[in-house]
C-alpha cells in the first residue's frame, strides 16, 4: 500500500513533507485549482514520484510540464477520452505512470472503465462534487463492491486522520486498492500541509501493515 500526498504548493512545506517519504506528491497545475503549482519544485528524495495533475489540458501542456518538472507519473482528472489517454501513452516515456481520475458516487457504472484499461497504470477514485478534487468529502466505499476490474487504484476522496479505521475495514477485502490519496484534510490553508498530522497518519497506516 502506498502513500500520495496531493495538492503541494509550497517550496518549505514541499520539502518539509517530502522528509515523511510519502510514495508519491501531486502537483496541481489546473490553473482554477487554489492549489495551483507555478514554482518551484525543490529537491526531493528519489523515492518520492513527483505526480503532475491535470484537468482537461492539451496534451502539449502535460508533456511541457513533465519536461520541465521531470514527472514520473502524471493524472488525468478531467473528462479526457479513451483515445486521449492512448495518445498521450504513446508520447511518453514508458516509465511514466498514468493514472485516470472517476468521480465516484451511489450511481458511479463501473462499466465506464473497461475501455480505460488498457490505456491507463492506474484509475483513481475521488468523490464526485463540484470542483475536480479536493472538495474534503468521502463517498461510500461500498460501492467499490461492484469493482469488476483487477486493474490498481487510488482511493481518494477527503481521507483524514479519522479514516484509519475504515481503511483498515476495506483492506479486508480484495479490492486492488494501490495506494491511498490524501489532500485537503491535512491542510493548514489549501496547499499548505500540516506536517505533524501527515507523519501521525502514516504512522497509523504502518500498523495495518500496509
Amino acid at each position: 500500500m502506498k502513500l500520495k500526498i496531493c495538492g503541494m504548493k509550497y517550496p518549505d512545506n514541499i520539502t518539509e513533507v517530502g522528509s515523511l517519504l510519502p510514495d508519491y506528491m501531486g502537483f496541481i497545475f489546473w490553473e482554477k485549482s487554489a492549489r495551483y503549482f507555478d514554482g518551484i519544485i525543490p529537491n526531493l528524495p528519489k523515492s518520492i514520484k513527483k505526480v503532475g495533475v491535470f484537468v482537461n489540458q492539451s496534451q502539449e501542456d502535460i508533456l511541457s510540464k513533465i519536461s520541465k518538472y521531470d514527472l514520473q507519473a502524471i493524472q488525468l482528472h478531467g473528462h479526457e477520452s479513451v483515445a486521449f489517454c492512448q495518445e498521450l501513452k504513446n508520447k511518453i516515456d514508458t516509465k511514466i505512470e498514468l493514472i485516470k481520475v472517476f468521480s465516484a458516487d451511489e450511481n458511479f457504472d463501473f462499466e465506464v472503465l473497461k475501455p480505460y484499461e488498457s490505456v491507463c497504470d492506474y484509475f483513481l477514485f475521488d468523490t464526485k462534487g463540484k470542483l475536480p478534487g479536493g472538495n474534503g468529502t468521502t463517498f461510500d466505499w461500498k460501492i467499490l463492491n461492484q469493482y469488476n476490474s483487477v486493474k490498481p487504484f487510488f482511493l481518494s476522496g477527503g481521507i483524514g486522520i479519522d479514516e484509519v479505521a475504515t481503511i483498515k475495514e476495506i483492506l479486508k477485502t480484495n479490492l486492488p486498492i494501490y495506494a491511498i490519496d490524501v489532500n485537503s484534510k491535512f491542510e493548514i490553508e489549501p496547499g499548505l500541509k500540516d506536517k505533524n498530522i501527515l507523519y501521525s497518519f502514516k504512522q497509523n497506516l504502518a500498523t495495518l501493515n500496509i
